[in-house]
């Protein structure tokens, strides 16, 4: 179906480096607390619960590390009062920003937002002033291994996906938030080994950027991500080798 995406070959290689990083853990215990917290602590019961399970056992967190974070943030033991805030802005060349936080303290993580934007070429921009320009979407990660695209494109369209990229070492599938699940328990039930299946913004339109400002954009992105309080950072750029 669709062809190379070189911006799911970056989200994947930085996915990896934050695992190396150890910082994929603080995010995964944020998940699987604020999803305890929405959902209660029953993984049968919570399906966004179970999913940050499933990807906490990914990225290989011990099964205490998981069973502790439940238990905290169902209140045995305590908690931190974690707030989902989504933040918007522009960085170099324009592109569209879209930044997901879990924070404690929102005024702190605002003021340090808007601080690596303008450090960075960029600006923090109003509500609703570039999330009009995403969708949201399933999104499944699939290891490759020695599966073909017509056996992992059968089992997935059968359950509802929309569009599968096949990269080099691995296969990307894009769902409606409404067959995320149905598609992730059909690749499961397969035996596809998932590597992360979230619920993420994908840009409706790419913007290319190349050269100087495409360095200047992924700096920006690495500081985001970089920051504690940050999630997931999203944006509507192209990355573009220049010839």
């Amino acid at each position: 179906m669709s062809g190379h995406s070189k911006w799911s070959t970056i989200k994947r290689k930085k996915a990896a480096q934050d695992a190396k990083r150890g910082k994929i853990f603080t995010k995964l215990i944020k998940e699987i607390t604020i999803a305890t917290r929405q959902g209660g602590a029953d993984p049968a019961a919570n399906p966004r619960l179970r999913l940050a399970i499933d990807n906490a056992k990914s990225a290989n967190m011990p099964m205490d590390n998981i069973k502790r974070a439940i238990k905290k943030a169902s209140g045995e033991s305590g908690g931190d009062n974690y707030m989902e805030i989504t933040y918007e802005g522009y960085g170099p060349g324009g592109i569209a920003i879209l930044i997901e936080s879990v924070t404690d303290n929102k005024n702190r993580t605002v003021a340090e937002v808007r601080h690596l934007l303008n450090k960075h070429g960029g600006s923090l921009g109003e509500s609703g002033s570039v999330a009009w320009m995403f969708d949201r979407k399933g999104i499944i990660t699939i290891s490759k291994q020695d599966k073909t695209e017509d056996e992992v494109l059968e089992v997935v369209l059968d359950a509802g996906a929309e569009d599968l990229q096949t990269e080099e070492d691995f296969f990307e599938v894009t769902t409606a938030v409404e067959d995320f699940e149905n598609v992730r328990r059909a690749v499961q039930d397969a035996n596809l080994e998932i590597e992360n299946a979230s619920l993420q913004w994908i840009a409706k339109n790419s913007v290319s950027v190349s050269g100087e400002t495409a360095e200047k954009a992924m700096k920006l992105i690495d500081a985001l991500e970089d920051n504690d309080d940050v999630q997931n950072v999203y944006t509507n750029a192209d990355f573009v080798d220049e010839e």
